[in-house]
């Protein structure tokens, strides 16, 4: 059984071990991160978005124990842990600093098989595939990519919509949307931050934001044209993505939404997208699996070719139980 390890315990790391242990896909090796075990214990036994976890939860100094499962810990403010001693094949680091080649390579010199970035890299150079479940996940190569990147969540709710556009009308150029739920990278309160507009305060503005979705479908499709940005509203999870692409040929609204029904229905997105026939606000798809769910009656057709799609997703489970997933099937993978 391959061995797998969290690198950076906060609220990916922690959603994404309990996306894979609810689908009972892997128990992590170890645990790694700077702050104390009692802390994180109690983050993950109880969670503001998604409640009490179903199982007891305990800690001490060196390991969490879940529901009968005891995890090492190993506190990283000096050094990461030597993986090859604890033979951990895949390392999913989800501290967000590991968006450069250094920052992923790092793992690998201290003896990790691979590393699963949770996050965009900055560019093609700093990683070696970018891979998305449901997507081309079936491009993985054992023995060339040992730092994938699984981009971010508006990447993983925007690329089915894409890859359904694309293989059925073609796109040209398009633009997209994203109003997105609130993130630690902004303020609770109003005070100066790195980018002046995260300076006011999160759950009391819509605050505009850059969106890396765009550059991270293009290391997917190199000669897709669709660009977009972001707005960040005052919810705490569950996000919404509206895409407006001019496609390559004709169609109607009726034809858009029969072709996501089908597609969402069988491999290879089934499970990763999904459709709403009924019109439903943000809380009804918080806690959903899907990367992808496309809410059939907001498709809009303009003039034949100009088509607007709307894709919910909740940021963070959705995201985090792909990450999971994908954790275990390039864990499977041969050992480089």
């Amino acid at each position: 059984m391959a061995k797998i390890a969290i690198h950076g315990f906060g609220r990916i790391g922690r959603t994404a071990l309990k996306a894979a242990l609810r689908g009972a896909l892997w128990t992590p090796t170890a645990i790694s991160d700077i702050r104390d075990t009692a802390t994180f214990a109690a983050l993950f036994e109880v969670d503001s978005n998604y409640g009490r976890w179903s199982e007891p939860v305990a800690s001490d100094e060196q390991s969490l124990t879940i529901g009968g499962r005891t995890i090492a810990y190993i506190n990283t403010s000096q050094s990461l842990p030597d993986w090859g001693a604890l033979g951990v094949d895949l390392v999913i680091d989800c501290t967000g600093h590991a968006v450069t080649r250094a920052g992923a390579q790092a793992h690998i010199d201290h003896g990790a098989g691979r590393v699963l970035v949770s996050a965009p890299s900055r560019t093609l150079d700093d990683c070696d595939a970018v891979l998305l479940g449901g997507i081309n996940l079936d491009q993985f190569d054992p023995a060339k990519h040992r730092i994938v990147s699984m981009a971010s969540c508006t990447t993983n709710a925007l690329a089915p919509v894409i890859a359904v556009v694309r293989q059925h009308f073609g796109i040209e150029t398009g633009f997209f949307s994203t109003v997105h739920a609130y993130t630690n990278s902004q303020s609770l309160t109003d005070q100066p931050m790195k980018e002046r507009r995260d300076s006011w305060a999160a759950t009391e503005n819509i605050i505009p934001s850059s969106s890396g979705a765009a550059r991270a479908l293009q290391f997917i499709w190199s000669d897709l044209k669709v660009t977009g940005k972001a707005y960040r509203v005052p919810v705490r999870t569950g996000s919404i993505a509206e895409v407006n692409l001019l496609i390559s040929r004709q169609t109607s609204a009726d034809e858009i939404k029969a072709v996501f029904r089908q597609a969402a229905s069988e491999p290879p997105l089934k499970g990763v997208m999904d459709v709403l026939e009924e019109g439903w606000p943000s809380s009804r798809i918080v806690g959903d699996t899907h990367s992808s769910i496309v809410d059939l009656p907001l498709v809009a057709v303009q003039g034949g070719n100009l088509v607007s799609i709307a894709a919910w997703y909740d940021n963070e489970w959705g995201f985090s139980t792909r990450l999971a997933e994908v954790a275990a099937y390039l864990a499977a993978g041969a050992h480089p």
